[in-house]
């Protein structure tokens, strides 16, 4: 095994958490409206950020279960008021109809004093269901325009969907075959360049890399593109949400024409990284596999242990807690509570976002261990100011791959989960800069393919 440390640089990626929100209670004389349109999003939205946001009170339509919700999380204004880690709201754009797990849903792309992102107004029947963050879909800037390789559209199809996720392959110019590699997102509805507010890492990866000569495949998450009809199936597993499309993406990036098939990587962020192994033996099975594998902020602990532990980094960061999040915190912890008896759950019972099953292939599932069965050359990036997957991971992948002469291992100081520039106290503030991957980490990557390409 071998472990570098490269030279001290900045960084830093802080994920955006989904906040579920409900309306206060209702009861007003006069008719109480109801949240059908666009522009019905941008007056509600408009009272919600303003000084007042308890005049909404009685006023617009709620469910049952978010008038209950609210009760607990102090009413509309102190749902407001859960939001300042934000900042103060400075522009607040047009809403824009869509879709979440088979409900409407009003995206409104807002800038804060502290970062930019949206807020989505998730409605039933014209009632409010929910108010989430979520990515920034605001402007943003272009794609690269670049001499050094070409961008086409390549969809994935996923059959038992009777559809296809939508994709985008940069192929260098010049004469092939070329080698390549497939980008596998972390978890949540992740678009093509795994987009976080202001960041978009596998964008940077794939202009970079492309820049090099290297032929990149990047798609859009199922969960982003179909994300009703799973949230609809109480059963999928990471099996049937990610490693099933990386697996079939590596098939249907050596039929391209230009593309060198013994030399597709596959590369994995976050839980995409810590699926790696579990898509090794996925590809055992299949016509092509991978020449190498790149892991990059991968944990090898429990998903469930990594959620405690960056709560309760997030909150340390607070200069107050107020009884309401001190509520929602405990209500999480609550929820991972049953996990200690995965058994007794009946399938369709939510726990953080994910159903049983999901769950009892994570505990099945050992990444570590299974880790050590891949003989193909691999290679571990963590950045030293991650604060979601942290060097404590790091020091257990050290010790687990001691002796594996296929690995390499790089630590990055200054840089988080995104690989970006930053520092683990900014919290959620990193997203309000315009951030790119680091150069270093490009450069190591392409290093590590080119010299998985150039041996025998």
């Amino acid at each position: 095994m071998k472990t570098n440390r490269m030279r001290k640089l900045l960084s830093v990626l802080l994920s955006v958490s989904l906040i579920p929100f409900a309306l206060c209670a209702a009861g007003a004389e006069e008719e109480i409206c109801k949240l059908e349109t666009a522009a019905d999003a941008d007056a509600w939205i408009a009272v919600f950020l303003g000084e007042h946001p308890e005049d909404l009170e009685g006023a617009w339509l709620m469910t049952p279960q978010m008038e209950a919700a609210a009760t607990q999380l102090g009413g509309l204004r102190g749902m407001a008021q859960s939001l300042a880690a934000l900042g103060t709201p400075e522009w607040i754009g047009s809403a824009r109809e869509g879709e979440i797990r088979g409900y409407k849903a009003f995206y409104i792309p807002c800038v804060f004093s502290t970062m930019r992102a949206d807020l989505i107004l998730v409605t039933q029947d014209g009632a409010l269901a929910g108010l989430n963050t979520g990515p920034y879909s605001g402007e943003t800037e272009p794609e690269t325009v670049s001499g050094a390789f070409e961008s086409r559209e390549l969809a994935l199809p996923v059959p038992e969907l009777n559809g296809e996720l939508p994709g985008t392959l940069l192929m260098p110019k010049g004469e092939g075959p070329f080698p390549a590699v497939v980008l596998v997102h972390g978890s949540g509805p992740n678009d093509r360049d795994e987009t976080i507010v202001n960041l978009r890492p596998f964008r940077d990866l794939a202009d970079g890399l492309a820049e090099m000569g290297i032929a990149v495949y990047r798609y859009d998450k199922r969960t982003y593109v179909y994300g009703a009809q799973m949230a609809a199936d109480c059963g999928i597993t990471p099996e049937g949400e990610t490693i099933r499309d990386a697996a079939a993406a590596v098939q249907l990036l050596a039929a391209q024409e230009g593309i060198d098939p013994g030399r597709i990587h596959v590369l994995g962020h976050s839980l995409g990284g810590n699926l790696i192994p579990a898509i090794d033996r996925a590809l055992r099975q299949q016509p092509v596999t991978a020449r190498g594998y790149i892991m990059m902020a991968a944990s090898p602990r429990p998903l469930d242990a990594l959620m405690r532990e960056q709560y309760n980094f997030l909150y340390s960061l607070l200069p107050e807690v107020t009884p309401e999040m001190q509520a929602e915190k405990d209500a999480l912890f609550a929820a991972l509570d049953k996990l200690a008896d995965l058994d007794t759950l009946p399938d369709d019972e939510s726990i953080a976002g994910a159903y049983p099953p999901y769950w009892r292939w994570l505990a099945a599932y050992d990444a570590a261990e299974a880790a050590t069965e891949i003989g193909q050359p691999c290679l571990l990036l963590q950045g030293e100011e991650d604060y979601q997957v942290t060097m404590e991971d790091f020091r257990i992948w050290q010790e687990t791959l001691s002796g594996k002469d296929n690995w390499t291992l790089i630590s990055f100081p200054g840089l988080t989960h995104a690989f970006t520039s930053g520092q683990k106290t900014e919290g959620s503030a990193a997203y309000t800069r315009t951030e790119h991957v680091d150069e270093g980490v490009i450069r190591e990557i392409f290093n590590f393919i080119a010299g998985t390409v150039a041996e025998p």
